[in-house]
């Protein structure tokens, strides 16, 4: 069905092209991406999940974690697919399409957004950050559970590594997390977790 598609799309010609087959794809630069996560990639992500939703109810924060939720960048060729965004509820009521089509246009609702990098990785730096950081969404996570990007994004010795990209004057500002370092969030700041938890998390129990 991707095939199919002859030449770039718009957000809305590609949401009126969405097919009801339960994948997920995502738009970048106007081209259908199908999203195929492994499974420790889904492991990991539900991980994040239940530790973000346990942090958010702990401070008792209007917060919600979305199961598929689309977010879209002002560029109009794109739509992402987080693994992970915690959007707040007290925003949504400014959010032209979230009531049909479950999509965030302001970055004011996107608190977190997290992405667990795979083969795919580039977009997650390249593509989706600038993004990110147009919106004005506060807190973007690089989660490269596999040490897999390139030496320029996580550095040499290439380790499992959480980018946290926080949003200072209008700008993203970097801080990395390895090994027994603890997270450090601004959204979340009683969050207790270490990357090598995460790393963890996405290993299949012996």
């Amino acid at each position: 069905m991707v095939q199919a598609l002859q030449r770039p799309l718009t957000f809305d010609e590609f949401l009126a092209w969405y097919p009801d087959d339960g994948c997920i794809y995502e738009l970048i630069d106007g081209r259908v991406v199908p999203v195929n996560p492994t499974g420790p990639h889904e492991k990991l992500s539900g991980f994040l999940v239940n530790q973000l939703n346990q942090a958010i109810a702990q401070a008792n924060l209007p917060y919600f974690i979305p199961r598929t939720a689309t977010v879209k960048p002002f560029r109009e060729q794109a739509g992402y697919k987080p693994d992970v965004v915690i959007l707040d509820e007290r925003s949504l009521k400014d959010e032209p399409r979230w009531d049909k089509e479950s999509t965030v246009v302001l970055g004011k609702t996107c608190k977190l957004v997290i992405e667990v990098a795979s083969t795919n990785w580039r977009d997650d730096y390249e593509r989706k950050l600038p993004d990110y950081e147009e919106m004005g969404i506060a807190e973007y996570w690089i989660v490269d559970y596999l040490g897999i990007a390139a030496a320029r994004h996580i550095g040499k010795p290439k380790l499992p590594t959480v980018s946290i990209y926080g949003l200072e004057d209008g700008e993203y500002q970097l801080k990395q997390f390895r090994g027994e370092e603890h997270i450090v969030s601004s959204v979340l700041p009683a969050l207790d977790l270490s990357v090598n938890q995460i790393v963890s998390a996405g290993r299949v129990a012996e």
